[in-house]
């Protein structure tokens, strides 16, 4: 069965005020941006965002539409203003901070059907603060729970109908693990053709974990530094 739908707007025309949604990219390298314009466009807010950093949700940052943000770097390195610290400031913006690791981790449990896990990572600084703590062979480690998603924007190189992604080099990056994060995945492919031309052995993520698929124009984000 296809996945393709029409356009960006289609695809996001269930997202709903206040849903949690994750974005997937690394700095702007793999980001869904005509799925988050789509998103703008249609006037969504109050959002729960789940990324890599500030500049793969740096747009609905900018147009106040982020309620919570959850992510590694709520600021962009060399850059001294960020919309997500300034809405902080306020009091507007609710930010969590978690390691890239931890936080690819959490949502690799919630597709894997796991509650959480237990890590040394943070363990005896304020980031263990309000989390349940064990010790292991002498060790402390701390509770760190799964992280799902309402829906999740991913961007892919290439796609096929039935909705199996290729990604282009370090454009993969968070992308595949949020594709199995979320309720419903959302996926932007530069390119998309029929069913049985890509090459299974650069499958990367199954269209099973694929519920839309739209053909989505090259989007580049620059970052002065």
């Amino acid at each position: 069965m296809s996945k393709i739908v029409s356009s960006a707007q289609e695809a996001v025309a269930d997202i709903f005020d206040g849903a949690t949604i994750m974005i997937g990219g690394l700095g702007g390298c793999g980001t869904p941006l005509n799925l988050t314009a789509a998103i703008i466009e249609r006037g969504i807010t109050h959002l729960t965002v789940i990324c890599n950093n500030l500049g793969d949700c740096l747009d609905l940052a900018q147009e106040k539409r982020i309620k919570k943000a959850i992510l590694s770097f709520p600021q962009i390195p060399g850059q001294p203003d960020s919309p997500l610290v300034d809405g902080y400031n306020s009091g507007d913006v609710e930010i969590e901070t978690v390691s890239l690791g931890i936080l690819s981790e959490r949502i690799r449990a919630y597709g894997a059907g796991l509650a959480g896990f237990y890590t040394r990572v943070g363990a005896g600084t304020i980031l263990a603060e309000g989390k349940e703590s064990r010790v292991f062979d002498g060790e402390e480690f701390i509770l760190e729970r799964a992280l799902g998603a309402d829906f999740a924007l991913i961007k892919a190189y290439q796609a096929d109908r039935m909705g199996n992604l290729v990604y282009r080099k370090a454009a993969r990056n968070i992308n595949p693990i949020m594709a199995m994060g979320s309720k419903v995945t959302i996926a932007e492919a530069e390119e998309i053709v029929d069913a049985g031309e890509l090459d299974p052995q650069v499958v990367v993520t199954p269209g099973l974990f694929v519920d839309r698929l739209v053909r989505a124009e090259k989007r580049v984000r620059w970052f002065r530094l």
